[in-house]
């Protein structure tokens, strides 16, 4: 591999004298020739092809210096040691001049690896390495590289009897998916692999499709390793990192009326609220949803006991985006007794009875209606011998009707108006369509997490295989509020796979096609969500299936083996092969490495891993699709058959 543009940029302003003190580049002094467009650093950085395509734009015949940009890349705490200055060991909110403050109108999230791609994935592993994180100016190509999409196999159909071959004839590719008219994918989908990876492969397919991500990531609350099997523990800046990559991408796959739901406890909620304001807009905010879901509390909380957590909710355009006028409470649902062909209604009166309803507030409500002497007709149009009625109160108040004149009119038809005689007084009621005011604290039983996430997990499957599912009614009434029809449903933290039962369970309760696309990462949890998934198919009265894929491994195999070592012995046969086999880091020295063999082996088996860990180059730790004719790699012509089915 060649040497990246930061080693390259500084060998080649070592050329310069001026920039040179006892054998180190001055940060200060590139700085400061920067800002004077020095002639002679503009043209240092003019002579290499490299530098200026990165630092340079062409306009016109005008070739013009990205000044802030090279100063940026020289501030960098990875270009020089001494500019890791104003963000060491602090967080927090900046302006445009990163500057910090306490109190501003207009403020954005800043941190230390802000503007970096963090390559590590959700596991446990990942803790034991130093994490690595590519600047997106620095490294442009590492990034594009580790974000190509990504090659899919292993992919199988999966239905209540069990598992199929995915395409059905072996001439035609385009038979291995269900598409509509339009070419568009109606599978649904169970992909295992990195997120990060997996949601940039889903680009080229779903991007603007989805009209709802529901996600639960990691909490970083820091929970033992007996109660989470992810990466529950990540340094607080690395966690910032490690979601927005994740949410950046996740906007574009949005549609313009779509929705994001994110569940958080406090320990995070307000760094994410502010970079969700940052990556979803401020003005898209819809709400923030607290949900009782452990009424219980925690006995040995030191403080508060926590009880509840939270779900963050923007729209990817909060002008076109609307909640469906659906009901997800029981007690409301009762009091929707009438049916008609339209749905659920009851009657309400058409009379407001507030103060801020006072005829003199809306006088275009005030007006009569007239009421014939059997009550069976009703119309705005005076008429002999028919009731006169105002909206008046039972105390003589004059109120105001509900909708102004021209408007009754025209609702006025078959039996949506309504009236009654009641203690002497002709009353006027109307048709009220079955819905309900959304309120932003959800603490019905059947938000609790105990009974429907762990118990009702543990009853479909027959054991409990998964610590702390989501309930499976708090992701159902969110899929019943945003979601309809065919729509979309995206969840890239599928864990136990609850996303995809509660989109299958709505399905079966309107009879929608709601489709689920689900994303994880680790073994244990892929079990339980195909097993679980599989299970719900099963009990469904309707004809069902989805799809499974794996993003194809690399140095994945490489990671994953290494973990899995118990022995010093098994490491140095994997070392052996990985010299072999594996994409290694550029920055590894095969030859010195085999001379210090000695030091290697002293070293513990932790740190034996973690040092074989950081020798691989993690933009290889997937297949890129571009290189799927690479007969390196190894690729099936039956998973190059699938891959060209879902890209092209």
């Amino acid at each position: 591999m060649t040497k990246n543009l930061l080693d390259e940029l500084k060998n080649l302003l070592q050329k310069d004298e001026r920039l040179i003190s006892d054998g180190e580049l001055l940060k200060n002094k590139i700085i400061e020739l920067a800002l004077k467009i020095d002639k002679d650093l503009i043209e240092l950085l003019l002579s290499d092809k490299q530098m200026k395509g990165v630092f340079f734009t062409e306009v016109g015949k005008a070739t013009i210096f990205d000044k802030d940009k090279f100063i940026k890349f020289i501030s960098n705490k990875q270009f020089l040691p001494d500019s890791y200055t104003a963000f060491k060991k602090k967080i927090g909110l900046v302006d445009e001049k990163d500057e910090f403050i306490s109190e501003k109108a207009d403020v954005v999230l800043s941190w230390p690896y802000k503007d970096c791609v963090l390559e590590g994935g959700m596991t446990k592993e990942d803790q034991k390495r130093d994490e690595i994180f590519w600047n997106e100016t620095l490294a442009p190509d590492e990034i594009s590289r580790l974000l190509d999409p990504k090659v899919f196999t292993n992919a199988k159909r999966i239905d209540k009897d069990g598992e199929h071959p995915l395409c059905h004839s072996e001439l035609d590719s385009e038979s291995c998916f269900k598409t509509d008219e339009n070419g568009d994918i109606k599978d649904n989908l169970i992909i295992k692999g990195n997120n990060l990876l997996a949601l940039h492969s889903l680009k080229k397919r779903f991007a603007g499709k989805v009209k709802l991500i529901y996600i639960d990531p990691p909490y970083n609350t820091g929970g033992p390793e007996d109660t989470f099997t992810y990466n529950n523990d990540f340094d607080h800046s690395t966690w910032l990192t490690f979601i927005k990559n994740r949410l950046e991408v996740a906007k574009n796959l949005l549609r313009n009326d779509g929705f994001i739901a994110i569940t958080i406890d406090h320990v995070e909620l307000f760094y994410l609220g502010a970079l969700a304001d940052e990556v979803f807009g401020r003005n898209n905010r819809v709400g923030i949803v607290t949900i009782l879901h452990n009424p219980k509390g925690r006995n040995l909380a030191k403080f508060f006991s926590p009880n509840s957590e939270f779900m963050l909710v923007y729209a990817k355009n909060i002008e076109v985006a609307e909640f469906n006028r659906v009901i997800i409470s029981e007690d409301v649902q009762k009091r929707f007794t009438e049916q008609d062909r339209e749905g659920s209604y009851r009657y309400v009166p058409f009379m407001r009875a507030r103060t801020v309803w006072a005829r003199e507030k809306r006088p275009k409500n005030w007006y009569p209606i007239y009421i014939s002497p059997d009550l069976k007709k009703i119309t705005s149009e005076k008429k002999s011998g028919y009731y006169e009625v105002y909206p008046i109160t039972n105390n003589g108040k004059e109120m105001a009707w509900k909708n102004i004149k021209e408007t009754f009119d025209a609702l006025n038809k078959k039996d949506y108006f309504i009236a009654k005689k009641e203690n002497g007084k002709i009353r006027i009621y109307h048709k009220y369509r079955e819905q309900q005011v959304y309120k932003n604290v959800w603490t019905d039983k059947k938000y609790q997490s105990e009974f429907q996430g762990t118990q009702l997990l543990k009853k479909l499957l027959g054991a409990n295989l998964f610590s702390y599912p989501k309930s499976l009614y708090a992701v159902a009434d969110t899929l019943k509020i945003m979601t309809s029809d065919d729509d979309i449903i995206l969840d890239f933290f599928a864990g136990s796979g609850t996303t995809g039962h509660a989109t299958l369970a709505v399905n079966e309760e309107d009879g929608g096609e709601r489709k689920f696309i689900l994303v994880e990462q680790l073994d244990n949890h892929i079990d339980v969500c195909l097993k679980r998934i599989h299970k719900v198919l099963q009990q469904s009265s309707r004809e069902n299936d989805f799809v499974y894929m794996e993003l194809a491994k690399w140095n994945e195999n490489f990671v994953e083996k290494i973990e899995k070592a118990k022995t010093k012995e098994e490491l140095k046969k994997l070392w052996e092969i990985m010299k072999e086999k594996a994409f290694l880091s550029y920055k590894v020295d095969i030859k010195t490495v085999d001379e210090n063999a000695k030091d290697f082996e002293d070293l513990s088996i932790e740190d034996q891993k973690r040092f074989l860990l950081e020798c691989l180059d993690k933009n290889h730790l997937y297949v890129n699709y571009s290189e799927i004719e690479d007969e390196e790699y190894g690729v099936s012509e039956d998973d190059k058959k699938i891959n060209r089915a879902f890209y092209d």
